[in-house]
């Protein structure tokens, strides 16, 4: 995990460090980075950030083909290169998880593991959002 104070949120990414992940970066809709581990540097955990929000679009843009509307929504990306694969999953609202991984990774752990994590992500930044919502307020 690396926690700073541009990466304060880093330590929900635990639970994605195992063999043959090489790093999660944690990113809003938009593509904005929010955390990442510490398998990749804050430069490139942004570039991955807005790499991946591009993919999750073209992701809602081929849903229609799914057998179903145009609003389907998107469960997971999964994107298989030479090197290991890419996956992106929504973690509540505006938020996405990113992972890159090894070829030889167990890719059912990882599914499994990063639709655990985002109910809790989901959570936590629903919880902050609330709090700093009430700021201000008498």
């Amino acid at each position: 995990m690396t926690a700073t104070d541009s990466n304060k949120l880093a330590w929900l990414l635990d639970d994605l460090e195992f063999p043959g992940v090489r790093f999660a970066v944690l990113l809003s809709d938009d593509g904005l980075r929010i955390a990442h581990t510490s398998g990749i540097t804050v430069d490139d955990a942004e570039r991955f950030s807005a790499a991946a929000s591009g993919l999750r679009a073209l992701g809602k843009a081929l849903g229609e083909f799914c057998g179903g509307s145009a609003e389907n929504g998107v469960r997971q990306n999964m994107t298989e290169y030479d090197g290991g694969m890419i996956f992106i999953t929504a973690a509540g609202a505006g938020a996405l998880l990113g992972v890159s991984t090894s070829q030889d990774v167990d890719v059912s752990l990882v599914a499994h593991r990063m639709n655990e994590l985002a109910v809790r992500v989901g959570y936590e930044l629903g919880s902050m959002s609330r709090t700093r919502a009430n700021l201000g307020r008498p």
